[in-house]
């Protein structure tokens, strides 16, 4: 059987040369948007979202991206929003956390991809168990093992861990058997008009169950009416993420939503 190929760079990157995007050959910057707490009504956490330099759509910063760039990519990424995130005083928000999501391909050794990202929490003084790395369901992972090495390293670094779109593919429960994330976001085609779909509501209230039976906390996304949210809430979902509290905002946070 073969085995994974993971891009090799020279040396692992710095916080530096991550900020200087002229090596990489394009620019782009963050959208932030809220992951709501129902009962606190406060910001769990934010979640950057990668856009062109202007605020153009992530569709057009991510088609740049290949084999060649990806690991730097992704390392400038953590750089980007942990700096943004500090200059907007995200950190100083009560109990906060930073969402970013991060490429499991481009990641070839976690103990040493991660040297940016703590000398950028600690450049930008963003305390490192305030941070929370997420990957999508969605993200094809040759190597399942590869990605569960990269979760417990994130775990040992004090890190909150994450698998973002859960429901969209058809690897989540086997992904879960192998591994167990601090959070579970919920893909936005299960909780889409949820009060009117009986089976989406079956199907959340299966993986809630299983959830709270490892411990999991659950974030339901893509909620844009106060239907979707009630409905989610009565369930027992305490975590909202969607248009009903706020589009993500270019190079800022959402003020006066709660």
């Amino acid at each position: 059987m073969s085995q994974t190929r993971y891009p090799q760079p020279f040396s692992a990157a710095s916080c530096a040369s991550c900020r200087d995007l002229s090596a990489l050959g394009f620019e782009f910057s963050m959208a932030f948007q809220p992951i709501v707490d129902l009962h606190t009504r406060r910001p769990f956490a934010y979640e950057a979202l990668v856009r062109g330099p202007n605020g153009e759509g992530a569709a057009s910063v991510l088609a740049q991206i290949n084999d060649a760039n990806r690991y730097r990519f992704d390392q400038a990424c953590r750089v980007k929003a942990i700096e943004l995130a500090s200059r907007l005083g995200l950190h100083k928000l009560p109990d906060c956390k930073l969402s970013i999501n991060f490429m499991p391909n481009a990641v070839y050794r976690p103990e040493t991809c991660i040297r940016a990202t703590l000398e950028a929490s600690r450049d930008f003084d963003f305390p490192v168990e305030r941070l929370m790395f997420e990957v999508t369901e969605g993200e094809r992972v040759e190597d399942p093992q590869h990605l569960v090495g990269i979760f417990s390293e994130y775990r040992r670094q004090g890190f909150t861990t994450a698998i973002d779109d859960f429901g969209s593919g058809y690897s989540g429960l086997n992904l879960l058997a192998t591994f167990q994330p601090h959070v579970l976001k919920l893909d936005m085609d299960l909780t889409r008009d949820i009060g009117n779909h009986s089976a989406r509501q079956a199907i959340v209230a299966g993986v809630l169950l299983v959830a709270e039976r490892l411990g999991i906390t659950v974030v339901a996304e893509g909620v844009e009416t106060q239907s979707e949210c009630d409905c989610l809430a009565q369930m027992g979902v305490r975590y909202i993420q969607g248009y009903l509290f706020a589009k993500p905002k270019f190079e800022g946070l959402q003020a006066g939503l709660f």
